[in-house]
């Protein structure tokens, strides 16, 4: 059995704390008493009471019982069923359809999410699971006003890409952030990207190491949020022996692992005040000092650090370091929401149907016009992590060779019957004409604009620019120069 440390306590005492008025009643099926005691407490605090089952058969006869009866959801731990977990899971929901099940598995195989989703699961989220996702997931199958089962953020299933040309879109801002980002790349300075969560900024950083001098070196990926608070400055910076209570051994820290490497920080906004002024000393010096130790080492680190919120407007709060803010945003790269650039929906959707289909246990799909127009009406809060899990469950559950408005139930609730003709001509190309008061954009922009749809449309690639533009290369140039277009954008 996985041990509690598969689930991060981080974060507990930054839940919403509201309990609500009536508690909630979660079945946990798990047979390791450390990590049951971890899931009861993190399910406490948002008011949710948990009864444990260590077995199937326990589990199955509980349904019976007045306790039972007051279930509000399932978590099933996979290790307890094994290779039966689906057997299991498809059980439960006959004998209790309405129940929403949510598998934890260490295993991260596209198929057993396939096949734990057909069998009636949920959610499928892979360990460690932060407890802000754990409850994000419980929330999302369990309560009534909001969008259930098509829209609960699914953990990710598809193994990362980690070039530019897997970054869709042609919307301007998004371009703009790409060619920042490809111009970064090749340098060794520090990089800050910030955005709405969703927004792709992991894969981005993931990019921009893979494109770097330092691709063939050490490269770690730590989210603040799901490290305990107490812990983090170990984690960074590594401990010598007995430097705190329960400090046994030497633990190297990423700093120092990622000598020579790159070292990105994903929600670095969370990074508390003792542990910024500790990094930006770090940075300025190249010096890593253990807690616990009288001697340091030299680095030489790049650090990618990505944050949710503005860390400008953090600074100006007083909540985040101006000197570290600084030092990490050598280079600012804001990735724009999926609701700024509806026109890349149309291609983003072909792009991850086409990754899906490539998954065991799934196939290749079309998308309908009207399906399309539907996804396009839609504003996205989850933005293109949303969208892929969106288009993941819709793949799971079709049973034919194109999705339809009908493969999205509920976002055809929430938005209503699209009237006919209803989506804008321009939706899927990304260009506007107007201005906000109504006039034409200037036709220099206008220009631009198309340019740059087209560069990132066929990848960069511009002898095929210039011959769909219908101009020739040199044409082409003259114009980037003119219109100053950088030819990654």
């Amino acid at each position: 059995m996985a041990q509690a440390e598969t689930l991060s306590d981080s974060n507990m005492a930054d839940s919403d704390m509201d309990a609500p008025v009536e508690t909630r009643v979660v079945m946990l099926i798990d047979d390791e008493p450390a990590q049951s005691r971890l899931i009861t407490a993190i399910a406490a605090r948002e008011g949710w009471r948990t009864v444990v089952a260590s077995d199937a058969e326990t589990a199955i006869a509980m349904l019976g019982t007045r306790e039972g009866m007051q279930l509000s959801a399932i978590l099933l731990d996979q290790w307890v069923p094994g290779d039966d977990a689906c057997t299991l899971i498809a059980e439960l929901k006959e004998r209790r359809p309405a129940l929403p099940i949510l598998m934890l598995t260490t295993s991260a195989s596209p198929l057993l999410a396939v096949e734990a989703m057909r069998a009636g699961a949920s959610d499928y989220l892979v360990k460690p699971v932060s407890p802000d996702r754990l409850m994000e997931a419980l929330r999302a199958v369990t309560t009534r006003e909001a969008p259930r089962d098509e829209l609960a953020p699914l953990t990710e299933k598809m193994s990362a890409t980690l070039d530019f040309d897997a970054m869709i879109g042609t919307a301007p801002t998004f371009r703009t952030a790409l060619a920042q980002a490809a111009k970064a790349a090749r340098g060794h300075g520090h990089a800050l990207i910030e955005g709405e969560s969703g927004t792709g900024k992991e894969m981005l950083m993931r990019a921009m190491h893979a494109a770097s001098p330092r691709s063939k070196d050490p490269l770690r990926i730590i989210n603040i949020a799901s490290v305990p608070p107490n812990s983090i400055e170990s984690v960074l910076f590594g401990h010598e022996p007995n430097a705190f209570p329960g400090a046994f051994d030497r633990q190297i820290g990423a700093l120092q692992h990622c000598d020579g490497g790159t070292l990105v920080l994903d929600e670095v906004d969370r990074l508390n005040t003792t542990v910024q002024q500790r990094l930006r000393e770090a940075i300025e010096t190249g010096i890593v000092r253990p807690v616990g130790a009288s001697h340091g080492f030299r680095v030489d680190v790049r650090l990618l650090s990505a944050s949710n919120m503005s860390l400008s407007q953090l600074v100006a709060g007083g909540l985040f370091a101006t000197e570290l803010a600084q030092l990490l945003g050598a280079t600012r790269i804001t990735l724009p929401p999926l609701r700024d650039r509806t026109g890349d929906i149309p291609a983003l959707t072909r792009h991850f149907l086409g990754r899906i289909g490539e998954q065991p246990g799934l196939t290749h799909l079309s998308v309908s016009d009207t399906a399309l127009a539907l996804l396009s009406a839609f504003d996205w809060p989850g933005n293109v992590r949303q969208l892929q899990s969106v288009l993941f469950r819709a793949a799971v559950y079709c049973d034919g060779g194109t999705l339809t408005a009908d493969s999205f139930p509920q976002l055809s609730e929430m938005l209503g019957e699209l009237e006919a003709g209803g989506a804008s001509a321009h939706d899927g190309v990304g260009i506007m004409l107007y201005t906000e008061d109504g006039n034409l954009r200037p036709l220099e922009e206008i220009e631009a604009d198309v340019i740059r749809l087209a560069i990132g449309h066929y990848r960069g690639r511009m002898t095929e620019v210039a011959r769909r533009l219908g101009i020739g290369r040199s044409t082409l140039y003259r114009k980037l120069s003119d219109l100053g277009i950088d030819n990654a954008a």
